[in-house]
């Protein structure tokens, strides 16, 4: 069990807001966090991470103060139990894949698990060559697995799929499905992707300038866009143009950019900046702000 109980003072675009999360994380939960950017997401992670340092509060880790201000307690991070998966690979340039895993590993007694790691990553072939010479999936499996050879309890992941293309994505969604349920992990995601949330996640905690407003299953939490239809994606929009009497709305979804026509009145909330859920009934495509 994670008990969380902060607050932290931060500094966005949207200007000064108070990150203040009172939540308890089962163990074994694949939890995903999902909000705007500048809402406190990773800032979350940071602080569980003990990379960033609360303001005030506690977090409680099956029994273990982590962090306590009130007593002037604050576990380094190499002495807390977890694993860091980063959208930027975070790996060590000058070392192999091989080399990049040693250096996490805490007991080289235990040096067989490199193998065991390397293989059900599907990197067994790659175990000599540079982090430079891989792709972006590659690097990101080998982030993965670089952090199993700790045996964390707890995985953070910020957005580590966000760069790749939606085969490679997929792929490695499933990858991290398997790693959380073999090794009995409590997974925490920062996600703004709604089919990401629904394919990892049991639990979501939907956070906005600091503040949870919703916690709850994916169905729970998102039931309020009350959308059907088969076609589902999620993207950032990037550009509105006026085009006569209909507007062009180009949205990025994974690194492509699709198009929607739209009247009016269907976009009048929707801003440039904003994610919007973009779905289809009757061949319609229907824009919604999330």
């Amino acid at each position: 069990m994670i008990k969380i109980d902060i607050k932290k003072t931060l500094h966005t675009s949207d200007g000064k807001i108070i990150l203040k999360i009172n939540k308890e994380i089962i163990n074994g939960d694949f939890l995903t966090i999902f909000g705007k950017s500048g809402s406190g997401k990773t800032t979350l992670l940071r602080i569980i991470a003990g990379l960033d340092i609360p303001d005030s509060g506690k977090i409680i880790v099956d029994n273990e103060t982590w962090f306590d201000s009130s007593k002037g307690i604050n576990i380094s991070t190499q002495k807390r139990n977890i694993g860091f998966v980063f959208q930027d690979y975070a790996l060590f340039p000058n070392m192999t894949i091989r080399q990049n895993l040693e250096f996490a590993l805490n007991n080289k007694k235990n040096s067989h698990k490199i193998d065991e790691i390397l293989e059900m990553m599907e990197l067994t072939n790659l175990s000599n060559s540079m982090p430079n010479t891989i792709s972006g999936g590659q690097k990101q499996r080998v982030a993965v697995a670089r952090t199993l050879m700790r045996n964390p309890k707890i995985l953070l992941l910020d957005e580590p799929l966000s760069a790749l293309d939606n085969t490679m994505r997929s792929k490695l969604q499933n990858e991290l499905l398997t790693v959380h349920k073999r090794f009995g992990l409590t997974s925490i995601l920062v996600s703004h992707d709604i089919s990401e949330v629904f394919k990892l996640s049991n639990r979501v905690l939907k956070i906005a300038f600091g503040q949870i407003t919703s916690d709850g299953s994916p169905n729970s939490v998102f039931s309020n866009l009350n959308l059907s239809g088969k076609f589902k994606v999620t993207g950032e929009v990037i550009s509105i143009v006026k085009a006569d009497i209909l507007f062009i709305v180009n949205i990025l979804v994974n690194n492509e950019i699709i198009k929607i026509t739209s009247v009016k009145k269907d976009i009048e909330n929707i801003n440039i900046g904003d994610n919007v859920l973009v779905s289809s009934k009757a061949f319609n495509p229907i824009l919604t702000k999330i």
